[in-house]
């Protein structure tokens, strides 16, 4: 970065989170990083001189204002919020009780939108300001599985790009980053799995979890590399407001926009023929 920053990380105990909170410490930036413990807390903020460490849970939507608001008093004016706290779930939609989808959304979505809610103010006044929203490559594509999980990415993503159409004009920029397959936990210990109940989704969805527990700690992403990426949006004269992270993602979305393109066409006669 060509300036120092103050960033507000959520969810810096580990994936990307930790990865960037790292660099760009390292980089001589300071980072305020939310975590869910006192332990965590102290353990982040041994890391460097000017990590700082506050406990938030981002589904504490009343909380998180006033901490916001002190953060902006004690620490200084925040630069960038990067909504990165989230988790994915596993299971067959219609084994997936609902309570499953509210969880999902209320930390991958209503936790990011009442964390930006909670920053804009203040971004809005010194007419500058950049919001990273870590979606995902599924939040483009979509896989048997994780109907819940896409959901919440996509409309994280749709969020992103609406939100960034209201403020460009107030110089406050919102870059959606959709990561493909990484070495993180995503996969691992943080994932909540639904238990599986109708043996007519086996044929589809078995081979989808045994490919991923093989894959799990071998991905080819690197998360520190997603880290000094997402430093280079941040630090760039006119951000984007989607940035995919892997070539795997990059193949995929590239794949869905083709054969999305091809369905257009296919069936365009129809589509124009409601026209009055």
């Amino acid at each position: 970065m060509t300036s120092k920053k103050t960033l507000l990380i959520t969810g810096v105990s580990s994936g990307f989170g930790r990865a960037l909170a790292q660099e760009a410490l390292a980089a001589g930036h300071t980072v305020v990083g939310t975590v869910r413990s006192e332990d965590a807390r102290r353990e982040f903020e041994s890391l460097h001189a000017q990590a700082v460490g506050r406990i938030l849970d981002v589904t504490d939507f009343d909380a998180i204002e006033g901490v916001v608001a002190e953060l902006e008093a004690s620490t200084g004016p925040i630069d960038v919020l990067v909504n990165n706290a989230g988790y994915g779930h596993e299971g067959i939609m219609e084994e997936s009780p609902m309570a499953d989808l509210r969880r999902q959304f209320d930390v991958n979505v209503f936790g990011a939108v009442a964390m930006m809610k909670a920053v804009l103010p203040y971004m809005r006044e010194r007419r500058r300001g950049h919001i990273l929203n870590i979606t995902s490559m599924g939040g483009h594509i979509t896989m048997p599985g994780i109907t819940y999980y896409c959901g919440s990415k996509f409309a994280l993503e749709g969020i992103s790009e609406a939100l960034g159409k209201e403020v460009a004009a107030l110089g406050i920029h919102v870059t959606a980053v959709a990561p493909g397959s990484f070495r993180t936990d995503w996969a691992g210990r943080s994932m909540v799995r639904t238990a599986r109940t109708i043996s007519d989704y086996d044929a589809i969805f078995d081979p989808i979890r045994k490919a991923r527990e093989e894959k799990s700690g071998k991905q080819l992403g690197d998360p520190v590399k997603a880290a000094r990426a997402m430093l280079a949006v941040i630090d760039a004269a006119n951000p984007p407001a989607h940035l995919l992270l892997g070539s795997d993602a990059l193949k995929l979305v590239r794949d869905k926009l083709a054969s999305f393109d091809a369905s257009i066409s296919e069936w365009e006669r129809l589509t124009v023929s409601t026209d009055g």
